[in-house]
């Protein structure tokens, strides 16, 4: 099993920067695929960015250019830099990692960071 604990939300004007971490914990040695996914208000979860074991970086479109995920398994943290941030990125922002276990895939979530961004 894995523990992930996201930290770093908060309330920043448009235009502002936010760093988001996620603590990731437990049996790290099965995970593969890491990504960010967000859930803004009265709408479900999309996917932000995803970072591979390798370290491989994908975006969704509204977000490239502004957005950086980075992986540091040494020190076991996501990261997540959010740059010129826009109103629309309001949502709550949650960890997420694919573990493979006996031929398995399991999804593991952490339990969401606010972030508000103000016009």
């Amino acid at each position: 099993q894995v523990q992930l604990v996201e930290s770093g939300g908060g309330l920043v004007q448009a235009g502002g920067s936010l760093r988001l971490s996620c603590a990731f914990s437990g049996d790290t040695g099965y995970m593969s695929t890491m990504a960010w996914y967000r859930q803004p208000p009265g709408r479900g979860r999309e996917l932000v960015a995803s970072i591979t074991s390798g370290g491989s970086a994908y975006y969704v479109d509204s977000v490239k250019g502004r957005f950086t995920i980075s992986r540091d398994n040494a020190k076991n943290t996501l990261s997540l830099q959010m740059n010129s941030l826009k109103p629309e990125d309001t949502a709550d922002y949650y960890c997420h990692a694919d573990y493979w276990r006996w031929g398995a895939r399991n999804d593991y979530w952490g339990q969401g960071t606010q972030v508000t961004v103000s016009s």
